[in-house]
């Protein structure tokens, strides 16, 4: 039944979207080229006239300055602003906001709590996704309010799992999976730097270097994915005694 109701909730559908930052865009992108929600069906407000445009030409959805015509019909709302901007967003679109829909949180450290207060009659749900929603990994935590039922964290689920991976936790994990996953990619762009790096300084061309190090992350992120063995143990069975990957180790 559930299925069932998912289904149609995907047709009925209606996103808006508050802040149109690299969070915001990657949550496009991802619900976009995964056909999952139309990009008829998806409106967004920012503050810059000019980044409307840019993401009107690029994705093909509603971007405008200011939510007032859009607060009113859709069902979902998801908050992508800096922190710091939350509370006057909250302030300025919960008056207008349809009775019953969803609040969807992608700010980093605003809690359940807040956003209930500013939202008393709406479900809740609070996320913490990362940017490679926008080529179809992503991975998004996601804790649900009080009155956030089995159909409000199917809506989320949906959502955020266009484009990746997702995963329920309770509140109090979401400022360690921020650290995470919510940060990690940048980590990983740093291993990735220094790999290409060591490719260049033993000879390779710096382009040869970039597939050969990005590739092998995807496919060891992959191995580690997909395999009942512990990182640790992936590690060891390409480690051979006294070989060259010891040696690099």
């Amino acid at each position: 039944v559930l299925s069932e109701q998912v289904e149609h909730m995907r047709d009925d559908i209606q996103i808006g979207i508050i802040g149109g930052g690299a969070m915001a865009e990657a949550l496009i992108a991802g619900l976009v080229e995964c056909g999952t929600i139309p990009a008829s069906h998806i409106s967004v407000s920012d503050h810059k006239a000019m980044r409307c445009d840019e993401l009107t030409r690029k994705y093909g959805v509603h971007a405008q300055v200011g939510a007032e015509s859009f607060l009113p019909r859709i069902s979902v709302l998801i908050l992508a602003v800096k922190p710091a901007a939350a509370a006057a967003a909250m302030q300025e679109t919960a008056p207008l906001l349809k009775e019953g829909a969803l609040v969807l949180s992608i700010v980093a450290g605003l809690t359940i709590a807040e956003i209930e207060a500013a939202y008393p009659d709406h479900p809740v749900v609070r996320a913490m996704p990362n940017t490679p929603l926008a080529v179809g990994a992503g991975m998004s935590a996601f804790a649900c309010g009080t009155h956030a039922g089995a159909a409000e964290s199917a809506a989320a689920e949906m959502i955020l799992g266009a484009a990746g991976r997702t995963i329920a936790v309770q509140e109090g994990d979401l400022d360690a999976v921020t650290g995470l996953s919510g940060s990690g990619p940048a980590y990983a762009f740093l291993i990735l730097e220094a790999l290409v790096e060591g490719g260049v300084a033993a000879g390779l061309k710096r382009e040869t270097a970039s597939v050969l190090a990005a590739q092998t992350l995807l496919g060891a992120a992959q191995m580690a994915l997909t395999s009942k063995q512990s990182p640790a143990d992936l590690r060891a069975a390409v480690t051979s005694p006294a070989g060259t990957t010891a040696a690099g180790l």
